[in-house]
């Protein structure tokens, strides 16, 4: 596979607009890059730009495109008592909470010149958090019929630590994965999951009774990042 190069941005603590806002004018730059190549045939195999960004958001609910809204158990009152937002967004899935303590990652990639197949691309999404949960001495593992990445999987103890939600568009993605990592995980409490109501949700430093590195978690996500996808960053 040939080495693609990324633009790496860490937003750092960040509101989820503001995150949001970023993404879509990345996107929105490589989807009109493309257009204009195929009006020229001589160009339009011309690489674009990808952008791979890391950042933490202030405690947000998002809910996909194909969520239901009663997903969300509580009303806007206790929404401005948690002091979280409530926001619709264009990734699948359902809805899932986004909290400092959490890495949040959005690549925004071309997948023209990666491959074009949807389903591999969720699976090395979930193959980047695998590695670095082993680098921990946790199995991380997928559940059929489920995205993200799992501990325990077909067991009474299933339960989800990362979340993956994607949006594509004449082949370039936005959105992607929240990873638990120190997180407070009472925010779920307030919600179902991804709307699935049988199963929990954990973190990183729930399974390792700690308090985790987050930057050491950063670098090792990168890390698998450039293995998985053959990217070079700069």
């Amino acid at each position: 596979m040939e080495i693609k190069s990324v633009k790496l941005h860490d937003l750092g603590q960040i509101p989820y607009q503001e995150a949001w806002d970023f993404q879509k004018a990345c996107f929105n730059e490589i989807i009109e890059a493309k257009l204009a190549h195929r009006k020229n045939p001589d160009s339009f195999k011309q690489s674009t730009e990808n952008h791979l960004i890391f950042c933490e958001h202030f405690p947000v609910y998002t809910l996909g495109r194909n969520g239901k809204e009663q997903h969300l158990l509580v009303n806007e009152s206790k929404l401005n008592q948690l002091g979280a937002e409530f926001v619709k967004i264009n990734r699948g899935g359902d809805i899932t909470f986004h909290g400092l303590g959490q890495w949040v990652v959005y690549p925004i990639f071309d997948l023209d010149f990666f491959y074009t197949d949807i389903g591999r691309y969720i699976r090395e999404l979930e193959e980047v958090v695998i590695q670095v949960l082993s680098y921990y001495g946790l199995q991380g593992e997928r559940s059929k019929g489920e995205s993200g990445v799992w501990l325990d999987v077909n067991t009474s103890k299933q339960r989800k630590i990362c979340a993956l939600g994607v949006h594509l568009s004449h082949w370039v993605t936005m959105h992607g994965l929240a990873f638990n990592i120190n997180n407070d995980l009472s925010f779920y409490n307030y919600i179902v999951p991804c709307g699935i109501q049988d199963k929990t949700v954990t973190s990183l430093s729930l399974e390792l009774n700690q308090k985790i590195d987050m930057n050491e978690v950063k670098e090792l996500l990168l890390s698998a990042f450039i293995r998985v996808f053959q990217l070079k960053i700069t």
